[in-house]
């Protein structure tokens, strides 16, 4: 349960609550268009991105592995997994001479519900140049851990910061 000082934010007009949305987290169109960029380039733009909501926590966007440059996205060893969605994998985030060490991760053989993500991958914001939903740049989930991506029509508290932990 979430602290008491962290009370819900009631949406405004145009607004969705992280705290209505689901447990177990829910896979849904994102009806945006969707841009990333990274070392100075543009990695991504799609506007066949879906979003996973999940209760506290700001929407993960999943983008089409066919829609980022080629050579962007190289895999890595190592796995990781989630209660709801399975075994994920990594790839490191190359382009422009930069390089972020596991910045995306996919679900290559997720659990049923999940198969969309089978062929997208999500991205940490935060280790972006910029990420954009819309035009509007993205703020990052705070704690790097769940990758959300914060906009305006999003409210929250959001889980994922120092202290939020045990909501």
């Amino acid at each position: 349960m979430r602290p008491t000082k962290n009370k819900r934010v009631a949406p405004g007009p145009g607004q969705e609550s992280v705290w209505d949305y689901p447990r177990p987290p829910r896979v849904e169109p994102a009806r945006s268009t969707i841009e990333v960029r990274f070392g100075g380039e543009l990695i991504v733009r799609t506007t066949r991105a879906v979003r996973v909501l999940e209760t506290s926590h700001p929407p993960v966007y999943y983008l089409p592995l066919e829609d980022f440059a080629p050579g962007v996205l190289v895999p890595v060893e190592g796995t990781t997994h989630c209660e709801f969605k399975g075994a994920a994998s990594y790839f490191d985030v190359v382009a422009g001479g930069a390089r972020d060490l596991r910045g995306a991760w996919t679900y290559p053989t997720p659990v049923r519900g999940y198969e969309e993500l089978s062929t997208r991958a999500a991205i940490y914001p935060s280790r972006m140049d910029s990420c954009t939903v819309d035009g509007e740049t993205v703020q990052a989930q705070e704690g790097d851990f769940y990758g959300g991506w914060i906009t305006t029509a999003i409210v929250g508290p959001f889980k994922g910061g120092t202290g939020t932990w045990g909501w």
